[in-house]
């Protein structure tokens, strides 16, 4: 699976009230009107900002806070299509998995605002095609891409109407 995109990058402890406030949980429904939220802490009107396809890469610990599965839900209603960061909240990590979203740790630091990425999960390579710089990381494990190419864990045990792996 490869993955092509623009850089969004972000600091260390993003927590999950940063990436969608929790005052805005009444309008879970409403995945359009709540991805004008997004960041808007951080980067106010990031929602235009972000366009299909494009990453977010960031440091340390990225998705602590609460549990609300919203929160890798909206990155991803917002077009993003993986996150890269040096480590992830562990629950922030797993529903991202459950959802389709790819979470890849690595070395981030020579990953900057703007930068073009070809990541290639079943290899665990990332080139960076702006400073043609090439990172290494941990490939993902097949029946956690399995996953992932069907969509998310729903998807995944509706196609085989039970956990194949």
């Amino acid at each position: 699976m490869i993955i092509k995109g623009r850089v969004h990058r972000f600091g260390d402890s993003i927590s999950t009230d940063q990436i969608i406030a929790g005052k805005y949980k009444n309008r879970m429904s409403n995945w359009e009107d709540l991805s004008t939220h997004l960041f808007e802490d951080l980067v106010p009107n990031f929602y235009l900002k972000v366009k299909e396809g494009d990453l977010i890469v960031a440091g340390i610990n990225f998705g602590c806070g609460s549990s609300r599965e919203a929160a890798p839900r909206i990155i991803q209603e917002s077009g993003v299509r993986a996150i890269l960061a040096k480590s992830f909240a562990r629950i922030f990590y797993r529903n991202g998995f459950n959802i389709g979203l790819p979470l890849i740790e690595c070395d981030t630091d020579s990953i900057s605002e703007g930068s073009e990425l070809v990541v290639d999960l079943r290899r665990g390579q990332i080139k960076n095609i702006t400073n043609n710089v090439y990172i290494s990381f941990k490939p993902i494990p097949a029946f956690m891409l399995e996953i992932l190419l069907e969509g998310g864990l729903v998807s995944h045990f509706k196609k085989f109407r039970r956990f194949n792996f």
